[in-house]
Order: structure tokens, then sequence, then C-alpha cells
């Protein structure tokens, strides 16, 4: 199990968290209260760390990344 959450799982985690945060706090905090919406702009938030996870070139996590 120790494998599984290693240091690039939880930077990844926590980029994916942070996304999502910010894409749902942007709305709520321009006045949109329906949940619905609130989470499909969470779940929008994960395409940037998931994009860069796809990316060859970048070192962190992405899949140019060292394992």
């Amino acid at each position: 199990m120790e494998k599984l959450i290693d240091k690039k799982f939880k930077a990844m985690a926590a980029s994916w968290f942070r996304a999502a945060a910010a894409a749902a706090a942007c709305l709520y905090i321009d006045g949109e209260t329906d949940l619905k919406k609130l989470g499909t702009a969470a779940l929008a938030g994960f395409l940037g760390p998931a994009l860069k996870w796809l990316d060859p070139k970048a070192t962190e996590f992405g899949r140019g990344s060292k394992k």
C-alpha cells in the first residue's frame, strides 16, 4: 500500500484538489449555489492536472517524470 501512495501521487492529488477547489470556489463566490453546477466545476478542475499528467515534458508527475 505504501508504494501506491508515494510522493508523486500525493503531489498529483494535491494539484487536482487545488484546481477543483478553485473552480468550484470561483462559481460559489459569483453566487452559484446549485450543487450540480459546483460539482461539475470541480470535475472540470481535474482537467488541468490530467493534461499535465499526459504531457511527456512535465517532469514533476507527468509521463516524462522519472519513475
